[in-house]
């Protein structure tokens, strides 16, 4: 004769207590309350936006209205053409050297500061300055470049003056090298920020027990400042790179419109009130940012910044 026993009976539980469902508790809807405002926030500003973005993108149009359909000629258009992939290399190409150079000039900026700066209160008070001229416009500080860099601007005064060319250099301005030039200024800061943020954080000791043990200057920058800086620079280097491929007014001012950004493409569709190809653009343009970030984020866990 065989015997079933009840698990519950088993386990010495009260009869009252079998088969009921384990109550709510308080704690986890006082969680749910506290973070209901920014999900709310989040899914009207963010999510909402980039999901209309990504149904508009599959509507058909012409030259007067908008018709809501699901069809794939703006994605074909879009993917299909060489103008379309050549505007996005070119993009990339300036997201690549901006991040280069930013890099490059903000981890030493961030350095100098981090290192060579004794007091606390001059850290700050230097780290403040680079930041005033964010205080601005980004496009009053683009446009300065104007008449430094044009015909008859500052640079091609002086070189005439000092006799180092005969006529005006043309491509200091109107060229790719204007663009990078202004997009550098408007971005560098966004690489010193994080990076002089990590650096801060890096405990002297490690640095002074390299050099008791004998590793030079370079040798400590290398093995122990590089590897714990990395947080910050990936970081700054999306920070960076967005920014860049969501740039169009610095590359239409600063090339007089002799090159092309995905961003200044989308505008020009709207522009034509071609809302469902510049929305197709978008959503291709937000898959590739996302790649990248996902990129940075597998090479550099930004976790322990945060």
């Amino acid at each position: 004769m065989t015997t079933t026993v009840d698990d519950s009976a088993a386990t010495g539980a009260p009869a009252a207590q079998r088969g009921r469902a384990r109550p709510f508790s308080l704690s986890a809807l006082a969680s749910y309350l506290q973070v209901a405002p920014l999900a709310l926030i989040l899914g009207f500003f963010l999510l909402a936006p980039v999901l209309m973005i990504v149904v508009v993108s599959f509507w058909d149009y012409d030259f007067a209205r908008l018709y809501p359909d699901f069809v794939l000629t703006n994605y074909a258009e879009t993917l299909g053409s060489w103008v379309t992939w050549r505007t996005y290399l070119n993009t990339l190409k300036y997201a690549v050297i901006v991040w280069a150079l930013t890099l490059f000039i903000g981890f030493w900026v961030a350095y100098f500061l981090t290192f060579h700066i004794r007091t606390s209160a001059m850290q700050m008070v230097l780290f403040l300055v680079c930041t005033v001229p964010f205080l601005t416009s980004n496009i009053i500080r683009m446009i300065s470049w104007i008449p430094v860099l044009g015909r008859n601007g500052l640079v091609n005064s002086t070189l005439i003056e000092m006799g180092l060319v005969s006529e005006p250099v043309e491509w200091l301005l109107y060229s790719d090298f204007a663009v990078v030039l202004a997009m550098v200024h408007l971005y560098t800061l966004f690489m010193v920020t994080p990076i002089f943020n990590t650096l801060m954080r890096i405990d002297r000791s490690l640095v002074e027990a390299a050099r008791d043990a004998g590793a030079t200057g370079w040798q400590i920058l290398w093995n122990v400042i590089l590897p714990l800086a990395k947080p910050g620079m990936a970081i700054g280097t999306i920070f960076v790179v967005t920014l860049v491929m969501a740039d169009f007014i610095t590359v239409l001012v600063m090339s007089g419109g002799q090159s092309a950004s995905v961003a200044l493409m989308m505008r020009n569709q709207m522009s034509l009130l071609q809302y469902p190809a510049a929305a197709a653009n978008a959503v291709v343009l937000l898959v590739l940012v996302l790649m990248m970030v996902a990129g940075i984020l597998r090479v550099v866990d930004i976790r322990k910044e945060l």
